[in-house]
């Protein structure tokens, strides 16, 4: 039986303590050794939880992709070892700011890209949520 790497594990309840949740999550997954999931950032500091650059969709996504890049290292990862990124938006109007500052993150990178307009992230406070899908190459 395969068990995976789970990296900062958290729960919902102390996350969203205005929610009546209790749901245990983490921020990455490394399974099988190779392939890594990044579970949505956010303009959102991993340690402290407070919320940065407010009304700043750009800014948001400034600190989503350190947090995912952060968190690849974590697992052993690089943005290079990234395939999939999905990027939730809730207004059309924040796509260019917000892919400028991906595809600074990204560049050369050249992975698979989604993104999906939608009515609200889990606070009023976010503008743009980032997950990311990476594989690890094997030794050679």
């Amino acid at each position: 039986m395969t068990v995976h790497k789970r990296i900062r594990p958290f729960n919902t309840r102390d996350t969203y303590p205005e929610q009546q949740l209790d749901n245990d999550l983490c921020q990455t997954v490394v399974a099988r050794g190779q392939m890594v999931f990044v579970r949505g950032q956010i303009g959102q500091d991993l340690d402290t939880s407070e919320s940065v650059a407010i009304g700043d969709a750009a800014g948001q996504a400034e600190k989503a992709m350190a947090n995912i890049a952060m968190l690849l290292e974590e697992a052993g990862a690089t943005l290079e070892h990234v395939c999939k990124i999905t990027i939730y938006l809730v207004d059309p109007r924040y796509r260019e700011p917000v892919y400028r500052t991906v595809g600074r993150w990204l560049k050369g990178v050249h992975p698979v890209s989604t993104g999906i307009v939608v009515s609200a992230l889990a606070r009023p406070e976010w503008l743009v949520e980032i997950d990311a899908i990476a594989v690890i190459p094997e030794e050679a």
